[in-house]
């Protein structure tokens, strides 16, 4: 007979314990309720598979059947989703994100979805908004609605049914979201009606009544409401308010701004502010301006917020060693806390980057003209001056706030070619007295990072160059110039002496951190590299360095790219936190962003955090300020993933109408990601992604192969892998929508024995009998 163990009894497993669900009776050796299933795979992620389950409730035989059904119906409900081997629940939102609440559930509660999830992740997992009469009432408590964009507190949900999240509102964004709007370019229609085309990927077309059209003309990029839904046709929508013309020279850009809701016009109170604004003063600050600081910039930038110098340190402690100094913008000076220009540099976060564009953080009568590092004028600065043995060992550091006068602006291009050897009218006077020792600095910074040895990815980032129609001209690859490594080397150096000073000064301060990769993704990169027979280290305490050995041995093979993409693929995302864990890309256990307050709102805390804790004058960080550090980093990672979005979502869409004269042409591509649901294909040659569906690869039927990034087809053994190079023909490019489809040409090729092994087996029914691998009897009849 078996026994019912009490509610406190664990259940020992693979060394961890599981308490049992409350009031849930848990027989061993039987299945366990939806419930308790529920909860071990939301406590043991990643370890979930049917085998850990199995031995945590003593299943055997039967039972295992059984549980096998159970596991699947879960799957099949939305419930889980399997990785690899393991179960786990869907999606993987990040502790704070930003939501889009969009309806309410039987029981009135608000849910919500992210404002941002991947093309290729599926539907975005609901999200249950928890809001506490009694805070609400006092005031404790941001309050959402539908059609509410806000920031919210992300946490697993405890329930074997329902969203698998539950958020609590951190702050409401925006509310001026319609949960029925949309974005969309309206075309004209015969008998004065219209019709939505949809911006986005997985939009729509939407029809438009005659009543329903008001001004909108043929091209508008508009905001509609949807006022009927399209269960049997087309969706019914109005048009609420036009945004411009998508024949207008920065419409695509437009349409990314709107979408993400990214905000672009300053309020007149903000322009009247930096307006108003007028020079520093001397107060607390040194005089510098006699130090040939040097700016180096894109030949383009319109706003400089660093400058650099270098010089030899006359010590005789510190022989072959040089004093090298970081001038940064004193943004702090203009924006204080809580004025109208830091509560709009708040909402915003940091400046976006388009290729016809930029939305700034800060007003341009701040960012380019006052707190702009320019040539020969006078601009106040906050310094850091460091020195650096002959080995790259920083031996100590100073922070001043100062006046500067920039002695140069220097391109990235114009510096390199002097010290290469041809100087220009202007670099050649440099060239000796600042340029050399410059150089001679980072070559020694350069010892220091070897020897730290950080992550070294070879990702080569593509720009585009438009016409002066706003279409695309080029897609190219910028040359990697030293230039541009010395400037970087120089600001990490930096932002290490920033977030060092603070620790001492028992200052809070926002880090940027980046954590070392989960054991999960450190385990799909294992089993990938595995199929190249390139071996990684096992083991908790794994460093940038043995990434970079397996790039190394990846360089100049068929699959370097490839590697290098799986590599960052397996990487955290740095954010912003009050918390330092270090960063683990960079290989420093102490980092924070100091070096660009114009276009990022945590340098300015940072900033504000030196003033006041090195007794620098005005524009200290306040009490309230650091109070709210934590939902300040929370936020500002947001609005990051928020403007990487936008920006993507550009050169997506500029892409797209760059090709689309080019249907049923052929192309060399590459396979860049792969799903169970098709494989996405780049254009090396045009920085271009697009999809091939499973549906079209042909008449075999394909397998996804998660561990091998591979689809396998079940009857040929020949199929698609990561990295492969393939012939695609563009059959449809939707330009709006940044969407391209392509078609397979080549066959495939030859997939390893394993692979096709592993997949061949099928799967059995309840009595054991094999089944062809992907069928399942019909939901009624489990």
């Amino acid at each position: 007979m078996r026994r019912t163990a009490k509610p406190s009894v664990r259940l020992a497993r693979a060394g961890t314990a599981l308490p049992p669900a409350d009031d849930t009776p848990i027989i061993h050796g039987a299945v366990p309720p939806r419930d308790v299933l529920m909860r071990f795979i939301a406590e043991n992620p990643d370890k979930a598979s049917k085998r850990e389950i199995s031995r945590a409730f003593g299943l055997k035989g039967e039972a295992r059947i059984e549980l096998k059904a159970a596991l699947r119906d879960l799957e099949d409900d939305g419930l889980v989703e399997k990785k690899r081997n393991a179960l786990v629940r869907p999606g993987a939102l990040p502790p704070v994100t930003v939501l889009d609440i969009t309806t309410r559930d039987k029981d009135g509660e608000l849910v919500a979805r992210p404002a941002e999830w991947p093309d290729d992740a599926g539907v975005a997992p609901a999200v249950l908004i928890r809001q506490s009469s009694v805070a609400k009432a006092k005031g404790k408590m941001p309050v959402g609605g539908i059609g509410d964009r806000v920031l919210a507190k992300i946490f697993p949900s405890k329930e074997p049914t329902g969203p698998a999240y539950t958020a609590r509102i951190i702050k409401v964004l925006d509310r001026r979201r319609s949960a029925n709007a949309a974005l969309g370019v309206f075309r004209e229609m015969p008998a004065g009606t219209g019709r939505i085309m949809p911006i986005d990927k997985r939009g729509e077309e939407m029809d438009v009544e005659a009543s329903g059209v008001g001004e909108a003309k043929d091209g508008d990029l508009v905001e509609v409401e949807i006022v009927r839904s399209g269960r049997f046709g087309l969706a019914r929508a109005e048009v609420k308010s036009i945004i411009g013309s998508v024949s207008s020279e920065k419409a695509i850009s437009m349409i990314a701004i709107h979408a993400h809701g990214i905000p672009y016009i300053f309020p007149d109170s903000v322009t009247r502010e930096a307006e108003a604004a007028g020079p520093a003063t001397m107060s607390h600050r040194e005089d510098w301006r006699s130090l040939p600081l040097i700016t180096i910039d894109p030949a383009d930038a319109k706003d400089h917020d660093d400058a650099v110098h270098a010089e030899p340190d006359t010590s005789p402690e510190n022989e072959g060693g040089v004093i090298v100094t970081v001038a940064i913008a004193d943004v702090s000076w203009y924006v204080r806390p809580k004025s109208a220009l830091d509560n709009e540099a708040l909402k915003r976060g940091n400046s976006v980057y388009f290729p016809d564009r930029v939305v700034p953080m800060l007003p341009e009568r701040i960012s380019n003209e006052l707190c702009s590092l320019k040539e020969t004028v006078d601009r106040p600065a906050l310094a850091v001056r460091m020195r650096f043995t002959s080995e790259g060992r920083k031996i100590g550091h100073t922070f001043h706030r100062i006046m500067m006068k920039s002695a140069a602006k220097l391109s990235y291009n114009q510096a390199q070619a002097a010290i290469d050897g041809a100087p220009d009218d202007k670099t050649g006077p440099l060239l000796e007295p600042i340029l050399k020792p410059l150089w001679d600095a980072y070559r020694i910074l350069t010892v220091g990072r070897n020897r730290r040895q950080p992550l070294e990815l070879n990702m080569p980032e593509r720009k585009i160059l438009l016409k002066p129609d706003g279409t695309v001209d080029r897609v190219f690859v910028p040359d990697r110039l030293d230039a541009h490594k010395l400037i970087e080397e120089m600001m990490i150096q930096a932002n290490v002496a920033a977030a060092e000073t603070l620790e001492i000064k028992r200052q809070p301060l926002v880090y940027r951190v980046h954590d070392a990769p989960s054991l999960a993704k450190q385990e799909t990169l294992r089993e990938f590299l595995a199929t190249l027979d390139l071996t990684l280290v096992k083991g908790d305490n794994m460093r940038a360095n043995h990434f970079n050995g397996i790039l190394a041995k990846a360089e100049e093979q068929p699959y370097e790219t490839i590697v290098n993409q799986m590599v960052l693929r397996s990487q955290s995302q740095a954010v912003y936190s009050p918390e330092n864990i270090g960063h683990f890309g960079l290989n420093l256990m102490k980092y924070a962003h100091f070096t660009s307050p114009i276009r990022r709102y945590a340098d300015l805390i940072v900033h504000r955090a030196l003033v006041g804790s090195l007794g620098l004058g005005e524009g200290a960080i306040t009490p309230a300020e650091e109070g709210a550090l934590e939902d300040i980093a929370a936020e500002i990672s947001t609005f990051e993933r928020r403007a990487m979005a936008a920006e993507r979502d550009t050169i997506d869409r500029l892409i797209a109408h760059h090709l689309s004269g080019r249907v049923n042409e052929e192309f060399d591509g590459r396979v860049s990601g792969v799903t169970k649901s098709g494989l996405f294909i780049s254009l090396p040659q045009y920085g271009a992604d697009g999809f091939v569906p499973i549906s079209t690869l042909g008449r075999d039927y394909f397998i996804f192969d998660e561990a091998h990034m591979a689809l396998v087809g079940d009857k040929t053994g020949l199929g698609y892998r990561l990295g492969d190079e393939v012939r695609v023909k563009l059959v449809d490019a939707v330009p709006l929508a940044g969407a391209l489809r392509f078609e397979m040409l080549d066959e495939g090729r030859k997939m390893p024995t394993a692979t096709r092994s592993f997949h061949k087996a099928g799967r059995r029914d309840k009595a054991g009998a094999r089944k062809a691998p992907g069928t399942r009897p019909p939901r009624g009849r489990r």
